[in-house]
């Protein structure tokens, strides 16, 4: 059995390395563009999504925040009710969507 759980890993990670050869392939000017704005931001990355994205948004904030970079998660829903004024001049926003 332990022969089948380590052929299923070794095909997870193969995978996993296809997507990634997929998505270096498609890096271009739009990346060092939004890789030049994080590092100009002056206020916070303030990331947002909803659902599974949101999730996976509230993990990036979180990252940003505990390697030094000030950041927080605003639900993109949540926005249009009154929270859009944590957004501040300054701020850049990052929306993860599906």
């Amino acid at each position: 059995m332990s022969a089948i759980w380590l052929a299923r890993a070794r095909r997870v990670l193969e995978l996993e390395i296809q997507a990634l050869h997929a998505v270096q392939h498609r890096l271009g000017d739009a990346v060092i563009r939004a890789l030049e704005l994080l590092l100009a931001c002056r206020g916070r990355v303030v990331v947002t999504g909803v659902g599974k994205s949101g999730i996976v948004a509230q993990k990036i904030a979180s990252t940003f925040a505990s390697t030094g970079t000030p950041a927080h998660f605003l639900h993109a829903a949540e926005a249009g009710h009154g929270d859009l004024g944590m957004l501040a001049r300054g701020d850049v926003l990052v929306a993860v969507s599906n």
